[in-house]
């Protein structure tokens, strides 16, 4: 049976939802994060070592504990598009996107006719390897699959409005580190310029009904861009969580024998 995208779900109904990059590639941190309850989780091929074998395994770990795989692949290539979605990804988030026409290009590698020209196979996981009816799989995977569009620099939100007009765009992601870099601050994610240009993207994507997310790596940031109306939040890497949490357990045990 195909499994509901209850990410989706989750966000039409207006809920702000959070979930980490995996750069890591043993399925257990995925199973740990579904466990602790976060609602999805951004399988990155973009950047770290993680192969598409690897990806399919993160995604079973996903769907064991019900936390919704997303995969960010390379670059907006149709083949790459397609094979993430075909291991079993719910959705696939597209980077360094400046114009509506490679929005529309991520749009119809990622959605069958008539949406779109996804490749079409159904020997593949997603289809339960044939097992599913080839009619209802077709139905179901452009109903299910999250479109997750990146806009990471100045040219892409230059665009903006003719991308936010893109049909079939579910989520538009603003990269705030990207972005930082492209407004020659590179790495300032909470200097002036960078949120301003948040700020107009997403009431402009408001306007416009599409779902905006970001990357944050403090709580105080996630409460500050949720609050303004940013649904889908990425919450930190799985690398900088592993080190965040073993940095603080070290100083305490360390504060605690310094004392006596």
């Amino acid at each position: 049976m195909p499994y509901e995208n209850k990410l989706k779900k989750a966000l039409a109904q207006g809920r702000t939802v959070f979930g980490p990059f995996m750069k890591l590639s043993d399925p257990a941190v995925v199973e740990v994060f579904g466990y602790a309850g976060f609602d999805f989780v951004i399988i990155d091929t973009e950047h770290g070592p993680l192969s598409i074998e690897t990806a399919e395994n993160l995604v079973r770990a996903a769907q064991l504990t019900g936390v919704t795989p997303i995969i960010r692949v390379t670059d907006n290539d149709p083949a790459k598009i397609s094979r993430a979605l075909d291991i079993g990804a719910q959705g696939v988030q597209v980077p360094q996107i400046t114009s509506r026409e490679e929005a529309e290009k991520a749009v119809r590698a990622a959605k069958f006719a008539p949406q779109g020209d996804r490749g079409v196979c159904r020997f593949v996981r997603a289809a339960d390897y044939t097992a599913l009816d080839r009619y209802k799989y077709f139905l179901h995977a452009n109903e299910n699959t999250l479109v997750i569009i990146m806009v990471e620099g100045l040219e892409g939100i230059s665009n903006i409005d003719g991308i936010l007009a893109t049909p079939g765009i579910d989520i538009l992601f603003v990269g705030p580190y990207d972005l930082s870099q492209s407004l020659g601050v590179t790495g300032q994610v909470n200097h002036p310029s960078v949120i301003a240009k948040l700020e107009e993207v997403t009431a402009k994507a408001r306007e416009k009904g599409v779902v905006v997310g970001t990357f944050v790596d403090t709580v105080e940031a996630a409460h500050q861009w949720s609050k303004l109306g940013i649904q889908y939040i990425s919450y930190s890497v799985d690398v900088g969580l592993l080190y965040e949490g073993s940095r603080q357990i070290v100083s305490a045990l360390k504060d605690e024998i310094q004392r006596g």
